[in-house]
């Protein structure tokens, strides 16, 4: 089973890296997350990886961080839910944090609006999650997530969602501008996403 791979970013697609490994290429499954922060081509990258054996395949998921592969691992735990969907969850929202955050909240509105991922299976995720995830961060981590920060999330991805960006990049301009603590309203928090965009 490979559990971890050290070398270069070959290619990248949202979705899909190709590591070359010593002369020898690595074609991993990916979250958004790891897409993102992963580097150009000729980066050197280190990965966790997930070993996924089927009857006809053997796939590999790779991931920046071990928070991200617990969340993966959690999930594909959940009944009815496969390495594809689980990957699908995890690019569908900002950070493992904020997937762990959602779950420890029992926020099945917000599970739903990923895509693929219906009311049951949200519900599914939370039931069967709750208690498991919490543990992984800490409770001050959560805490940083709080209720007013989430709505601020959704509002701003909503308003730039209105004005045609997709929803990963809307997503990761405001997991910028969010994180970065001050505390605006929406008008301003807006405007500083909108100038993220256009970097």
């Amino acid at each position: 089973m490979i559990a971890f791979l050290r070398g270069h970013v070959l290619d990248k697609q949202p979705n899909r890296l190709i590591i070359d490994v010593q002369g020898v290429g690595y074609a991993l499954h990916i979250p958004l997350s790891t897409y993102y922060n992963v580097g150009e081509p000729g980066t050197e990258v280190e990965l966790r990886v997930y070993t996924h054996v089927r009857e006809e395949a053997l796939q590999l998921y790779g991931f920046l961080t071990t928070l991200e592969q617990e969340v993966f691992e959690h999930l594909i735990g959940v009944n009815g839910i496969g390495p594809k969907l689980a990957l699908a969850v995890l690019s569908g929202m900002e950070n493992a944090e904020f997937i762990v955050s959602c779950v420890q909240r029992g926020d099945v509105t917000q599970l739903t609006r990923i895509p693929g991922v219906g009311k049951k299976t949200a519900e599914r995720i939370v039931l069967e999650l709750k208690d498991r995830l919490t543990k992984l961060i800490s409770a001050s981590d959560l805490a940083v997530l709080s209720a007013s920060e989430t709505k601020l999330r959704d509002d701003l991805i909503s308003a730039l969602l209105n004005l045609g960006y997709h929803r990963p990049l809307a997503q990761k301009a405001v997991d910028v501008v969010v994180n970065k603590g001050s505390d605006v309203g929406f008008e301003e928090a807006l405007k500083s996403t909108l100038q993220e965009l256009s970097r």
